[in-house]
């Protein structure tokens, strides 16, 4: 099935969406590859508040290349999800309610998703100059220092994903 989903991206609203549905995503996500949620896992174990909201957000995978003149982002495309599984269950206990990357997720992390009702969606690797075109709008939001490694705030219109992991616990990669 065909979805246009736009913010706010709430666990409500992501409950209807079913493995291999195909999604139009349309409004700001954040994107934060592993040394980023390194970071947030530390800060998160200090007590310490978060450089973004995470509640009812939806994290991409992804580190950008440097930007043509005239365009928000360089490519953009997916980084291996497996990467950040080890961080993933702390922060969708806060409330994360999607992750967007590439391969298949380990069994704590698609129980901490359906625990949680969140979501995970596949972006198409080998399609990153295409994701790009989806990006309107980025900005670095937090940990400016770590370069492709930082946080970035994106404000995407339609990009295009599959879901992987339904918030009822239907996995495309088993199917």
């Amino acid at each position: 099935m065909k979805h246009e989903l736009k913010e706010p991206f709430t666990k409500d609203k992501l409950k209807q969406l079913k493995a291999g549905d195909t999604v139009l995503l349309t409004g700001t996500i954040y994107a934060a590859r592993d040394a980023a949620h390194r970071k947030l896992i530390e800060l998160i174990d200090a007590g310490e508040p978060l450089p973004l909201p995470i509640e009812n957000q939806i994290i991409y995978y992804m580190g950008p290349t440097p930007a043509r003149p005239g365009h928000p982002i360089g490519s953009a495309g997916p980084t291996t999800s497996y990467r950040m599984d080890d961080f993933t269950p702390a922060l969708l206990k806060l409330g994360l309610s999607g992750m967007i990357g590439k391969g298949p997720r380990n069994e704590a992390v698609k129980e901490s998703a359906k625990e949680e009702g969140a979501v995970y969606f596949a972006a198409i690797g080998g399609a990153a100059a295409l994701i790009a075109q989806s990006s309107k709008q980025s900005e670095v939001v937090a940990f400016a220092e770590m370069g492709t490694e930082a946080i970035r705030s994106l404000y995407v219109e339609e990009m295009p994903l599959i879901v992987a992991n339904d918030a009822a616990g239907g996995d495309v990669f088993q199917r």
